[in-house]
């Protein structure tokens, strides 16, 4: 028993001094405003924060990070670590919140990503960041509000000018075929997520937005996610491919949730695979 309490103790502590050296390495800058004056709306504007490398002598690629919840659920300060762990190697990491459903639709939740688009291109250089460098990741509902943001022309975010996509268990790639199957209720807040209207569901849908301008593309599925999620990532490679022939998925044995978690250890090979990534799609 003495032995197994020491080896969580050390453990303790090695988790301990590793966010130790990753706040030493990394500055956050806390709730800027990032929507138009215009269209903020009393107490509830969401914000975002920024994780800025310290130390750093050149422009540095950007990372958005979007984060999940069934799109009625989750907030930014959840994911200070993998701010910091990206930000602690040389990538200005910047987290949005969002308005969640019930009080926001898909389409008002996606304007506010691509408004976060804006602002990062406009102040990267304020931040040490390279505008020409931005990458965006989310993992469940934000990979698809991260996706549709980029890819759906009427959010007004020049597909070109980003630099890669970065889906973790990505959910809602296809939205349209999934409610089709499975209308939406008020589970979840579904129905006012999606309303009732199928012209929106497809409006909605990633896949449907694939063409040759779609930034390069990294996948990441979890073995043990949610049927629905391995279905829509399935039907969303095969669109893909035609124009993209070169990706291929990367499964983890993980379930949903620790897709998003994995980020929180700065020892997780993730880092590695999606700094690599954004080296070679660097414009």
């Amino acid at each position: 028993m003495l032995k197994k309490d020491m080896r969580y103790l050390l453990c303790f502590l090695v988790l301990v001094l590793s966010i130790s050296l990753v706040s030493c390495r990394s500055k956050k800058i806390k709730d800027k405003s990032y929507l138009p004056s215009s269209v903020i709306n009393g107490d509830n504007e969401p914000k975002l924060n920024i994780f800025v490398p310290r130390n750093t002598k050149v422009a540095a690629p950007i990372l958005i990070f979007v984060h999940g919840g069934y799109w009625n659920s989750g907030r930014k300060g959840t994911y200070d670590l993998l701010g910091r762990n990206f930000a602690s190697r040389g990538i200005v990491t910047v987290i949005p919140d969002y308005t969640l459903s019930p009080a926001a639709n898909y389409d008002e939740m996606t304007k506010q990503i691509a408004a976060v688009i804006k602002w990062v291109k406009v102040n990267a250089g304020q931040y040490n960041g390279n505008p020409k460098q931005i990458f965006i990741t989310g993992h469940s509902a934000g990979g698809h509000l991260a996706a549709l943001a980029v890819m759906n022309p009427k959010y007004g975010t020049d597909p070109t000018t980003i630099a890669g996509l970065i889906l973790n268990d990505a959910a809602g790639l296809d939205m349209n075929n999934y409610l089709k199957e499975y209308p939406p209720t008020t589970d979840h807040d579904y129905l006012a997520t999606w309303t009732n209207n199928p012209e929106n569901w497809k409006d909605a849908s990633p896949i449907y937005f694939i063409d040759k301008n779609t930034p390069p593309i990294l996948m990441y599925v979890g073995e043990k996610t949610y049927p629905s999620i391995k279905d829509s990532n399935s039907a969303f490679l095969k669109a893909l491919h035609p124009f993209q022939p070169e990706v291929s998925p990367i499964f983890l044995n993980k379930k949903h949730v620790p897709m998003a978690t994995q980020y929180f250890w700065p020892w997780s090979d993730r880092f590695d695979e999606v700094i690599n990534f954004m080296k070679l799609h660097s414009k």
